[in-house]
């Protein structure tokens, strides 16, 4: 399967949400924490869709869910790869069954984005 068949955008107009499976994996310079990455192609369009509404060091606040785990957290930039990456935690790691190399099937929703929507749809 090629990487574009792996990610699909959907979501209605005002509350953007990805679904994409990329492999967990362990950040070498600090032991214990793990992400997956988002893919370039969506962390170009999060990156165009949350300018001026990022936070310290351009994280981006995101609801996610994995399995039967829903969480909120932040995206962070990573230079290298060029792309976000998705902190898991360990209670997610363990609830899912996911191992360093297992592949997480992943749904992101842009929070910023819903609350701003929220906020609009106000009377």
């Amino acid at each position: 399967m090629r990487q574009n068949d792996r990610v699909r955008a959907s979501g209605h107009s005002k509350i953007p949400t990805y679904d994409f499976v990329a492999p967990l994996w362990e950040w070498d310079a600090k032991a214990g924490w793990f992400f997956v990455t988002v893919p370039v192609e969506i962390s170009d369009e999060i990156a165009a869709r949350t300018d001026g509404f990022t936070k310290g060091f351009g994280s981006v606040k995101v609801r996610v869910r994995i399995g039967g785990s829903e969480w909120s957290t932040s995206l962070f930039p990573d230079s290298k790869q060029q792309a976000y990456v998705l902190p898991i935690k360990k209670a997610v790691r363990l609830a899912e069954s996911l191992d360093p190399g297992a592949d997480a099937t992943v749904h992101l929703e842009l929070a910023e984005l819903a609350e701003l929507a929220e906020l609009t749809e106000l009377p």
